[in-house]
């Protein structure tokens, strides 16, 4: 739970957060979704793909749209990586992928569902696997033929690096020097934005859109990071510029609320 609130109290240009609403969300929308979404994610009884897909339908109900899939998509492999005893982020990992090797024709058949069922933007038809039809191969696989649109997709498939070797790595190194897990947890937010095309924009809006936002958050970030509290001021007009064209980086900020689950979890 304090993954999915701590990600809404950062500063995060273009999404929903305590500092300001957008795109017909509020945080109260993301407050509820996380509350009925926390007890199925840790429901030791239910495998990978019963604890998205209930989560989606709990979400559904609750707000009537899609706050969170690709948190649930992230969160939900990294929590049955943590219910194995580990000792500390390299652990983790290792159970992780112990957890993603794991998956059965189950698991992919009901994260279609769920994924069918959220019917995140820009999501389109796709030749092969699509979402909307029953899966034919593992999950695994179906992820391996999606990576290259989606950067949720992309962690499945390389063990999360963009989580521990971006996310996790950007928290640790500003919180020591900052001593804040909000400022670190924008800032993790920004390095994402600046070094991955953000895919829910690409996918919406195509990728020369997806490209100049990349660019504008390279600039920004090396202003917040030598001084945060000065650059409020900066992230509030990005905020406004990006929300008056509708850009959402919402995969920038899955990326993220996983990075910072990680984080609190190997503390």
């Amino acid at each position: 739970m304090s993954s999915f609130l701590g990600e809404l109290e950062a500063f995060k240009p273009g999404n929903v957060s305590l500092y300001a609403d957008g795109h017909g969300m509020t945080v109260r929308d993301f407050q509820k979704s996380a509350e009925v979404s926390v007890p199925l994610l840790c429901k030791q009884t239910s495998g990978l793909g019963q604890r998205v897909l209930d989560s989606v339908r709990a979400t559904q109900l609750a707000v009537g749209c899609n706050t969170n899939l690709g948190m649930l998509l992230l969160f939900a492999p990294i929590i049955m990586a943590g219910e194995i005893e580990f000792n500390s982020a390299g652990d983790l990992r290792l159970n992780l992928e112990s957890t993603l090797r794991s998956s059965t024709q189950n698991d992919a058949d009901q994260i279609f569902e769920a994924i069918s069922l959220a019917n995140p933007g820009g999501l389109g038809d796709v030749d092969s696997q699509d979402v909307n039809q029953k899966p034919t191969c593992s999950l695994i696989t179906a992820m391996q033929l999606a990576k290259e649109r989606d950067s949720i997709a992309l962690q499945y498939t390389n063990n999360f690096a963009g989580i521990f070797d971006i996310g996790l790595t950007s928290i640790k190194d500003f919180e020591k020097r900052w001593n804040s897990v909000k400022w670190s947890t924008v800032s993790c937010h920004l390095n994402f934005m600046s070094t991955m095309s953000d895919s829910h924009v690409e996918r919406k809006y195509g990728r020369e859109v997806a490209d100049k936002i990349k660019i504008k958050s390279g600039a920004i970030i090396k202003e917040f990071n030598k001084n945060p509290e000065k650059s409020i001021g900066l992230l509030q007009d990005f905020d406004k510029e990006l929300k008056i064209k509708n850009y959402n980086p919402g995969t920038s900020a899955d990326l993220t609320a996983a990075s910072l689950l990680v984080y609190n979890m190997t503390q």
